[in-house]
């Protein structure tokens, strides 16, 4: 699993990125050793260990169990489950944000790479139809937090070079594809789909095979 990655200049759950890891940490300490079932913690312990009054912990508590890093208390049990994305907080890495033009730079990286992959990778049974980015990219930021691609792929025509070697399976590609883009970039994120529709709005459509021939 990739560390978690908090941009410097952001608020998460209205704490500066330093805070919030700081204060998970010290909350994650309370629990280390304990059965899954005793670890545990009530939100007065999280009200300490976040330095928020208890207005600011209730709404800070019901912020992270909505978005799954608390498991709220079951019947007859007492206290908050701290869940790997609480962990994960707990332990992230804390960047610089991307500035745009960096970005841009990416994404045209991201267009040749595609370019590449369709022409030369003859044993991943995967091309790619589209490259499209969405998320962060789409807002008017100077600085991004990450950069999101959308990968559409579409099966490969076999041809005389997949005769030579193994041919992966699906899956082995889809793998390769999202290990390819990623390693342009620690703030490059993919998602690799079949239809562009499922892609989150709005995205933007940077590489279109059918146009690149």
């Amino acid at each position: 699993m990739n560390q978690r990655t908090l941009v410097a200049d952001r608020l998460y759950y209205g704490l500066e990125p330093t805070h919030l890891r700081a204060a998970s940490a010290r909350a994650l300490t309370r629990v280390v050793g304990l059965a899954p079932e005793r670890a545990r913690i009530s939100d007065a312990h999280l009200y300490h260990d976040f330095a928020l009054d208890p207005a600011q912990g209730a709404a800070l508590v019901e912020a992270l169990v909505a978005h799954g890093a608390l498991e709220p208390p079951g019947e007859g049990q007492a206290g908050y489950g701290l869940t790997a994305e609480f962990v994960a907080i707990a332990q992230a890495r804390i960047v610089e944000p991307l500035p745009r033009p960096r970005a841009r730079q990416l994404v045209d990286a991201a267009c040749a790479l595609a370019r590449e992959i369709n022409e030369d990778d003859a044993h991943n049974p995967l091309s790619i139809a589209a490259l499209a980015v969405f998320g962060d990219y789409m807002t008017r930021h100077a600085r991004l937090a990450e950069l999101s691609f959308g990968v559409v792929v579409d099966l490969r025509a076999p041809t005389w070079r997949t005769r030579f070697g193994r041919r992966q399976q699906k899956a082995e590609g889809a793998r390769s594809l999202r290990n390819a883009f990623r390693a342009l970039s620690s703030f490059v994120r993919v998602r690799v789909v079949t239809e562009l529709p499922a892609l989150p709005r709005p995205f933007s459509v940077v590489y279109d095979a059918s146009s690149a021939r």
